[in-house]
């Protein structure tokens, strides 16, 4: 006889397989704004928090920085599969969370209200959530709690440090923008640059053109997004990526240009900016998530209103920085 639970299942969305989908995870405070219900939990204590998000179970919460990504890559979802009914390589989106289930409710009937396609909860209440990442084979964590990030990466985990803001949906079309160095790429000639200046960084990659860069956390996410992207026309395509570095194109962009075209991944945009400020070609490009390991690009990327993640280079250290929102 079958078990009774196996066929209790939301048929609203297609089953994932782990093997093929790009599995992405989120927090609740990632997802939604949970602001204010954070700072009960800070200052009246669990119990209270507790009460709150019970006693407002069906009162949805507002989007949070990740909301509009989310909604994108269900933008994608839909065109993969008018393309083809039986794709496999789909976005698969799960909410990882220290919520209690008591209090969890709240965070269930907002992504239905809001019509998020969510395929699995995880309320842990206390424990370190982090720890299921593996088992669901996620790709990319993204969460507003620097102890999470650092525990996923400590795990081997692509992961990224999402800065609460209030943001504009951009168009349906997935827009991805990523920094270079120590993000899609390792950060060895960042190494050098500290080390030698600037003049030995170019040095340096005059004499490294033909040999790859080493991959940075957030390649193999990139790859998986580029094999998605390459499903479509590029005129037709639900998602369109971008590169965004502080290189400059003429003596620090052959590396680039090389080693990218060595890992097979199309990047639809490159921008070499030669050191000047992001946040003018990010207000352009209006993407749905920004990544980047520098504090003052992310800065640069809030002040114009663009979700913002960081990519985190040493948790070794306590804090971030002083970021204004």
């Amino acid at each position: 006889m079958a078990d009774p639970e196996s066929t209790i299942v939301n048929t609203s969305v297609k089953q994932k397989d782990p093997k093929e989908a790009l599995v992405i995870a989120v927090t609740t405070r990632a997802i939604f704004n949970l602001e204010k219900e954070h700072e009960i939990f800070l200052t009246k204590g669990k119990d209270e928090y507790v009460k709150h998000q019970q006693a407002n179970e069906n009162n949805p919460l507002e989007p949070g920085t990740a909301f509009a990504f989310i909604q994108a890559v269900q933008f994608v979802n839909k065109r993969l599969l008018e393309r083809n009914p039986d794709e496999k390589m789909l976005f698969d989106v799960i909410v990882l969370s220290n919520n209690s289930p008591e209090s969890g409710m709240r965070i269930i009937n907002s992504a239905k209200q809001h019509g998020l396609e969510i395929s699995k909860f995880c309320f842990v209440s206390d424990e370190d959530s982090t720890q299921y990442l593996k088992t669901h084979n996620v790709k990319l964590f993204l969460s507003a709690d620097r102890k999470d990030v650092c525990n996923a990466i400590r795990r081997g985990i692509s992961a990224a440090l999402i800065f609460q803001q209030e943001i504009q949906a951009p168009t349906n079309q997935l827009r991805v923008v990523f920094d270079g160095d120590a993000v899609l790429f390792s950060d060895e000639t960042d190494r050098v640059f500290r080390e030698k200046g600037l003049e030995g960084a170019i040095a340096y990659e005059k004499s490294m053109e033909s040999v790859p860069m080493g991959e940075g956390p957030l390649k193999n996410f990139a790859l998986h997004l580029g094999k998605m992207r390459n499903k479509f026309d590029q005129e037709d395509s639900p998602i369109r990526t971008y590169l965004v570095t502080a290189r400059s194109g003429c003596d620090m962009g052959i590396r680039t240009i090389k080693t990218l075209r060595e890992w097979g991944l199309v990047i639809d945009e490159s921008f070499f900016m030669d050191g000047a400020p992001k946040g003018p070609i990010l207000s352009m490009i209006q993407p749905h998530i920004f990544f980047d390991d520098g504090l003052h690009n992310i800065q640069g990327a809030l002040d114009v209103g663009v979700p913002s993640a960081l990519v985190l280079c040493d948790c070794s250290k306590d804090g971030i920085g002083h970021i204004t929102m």
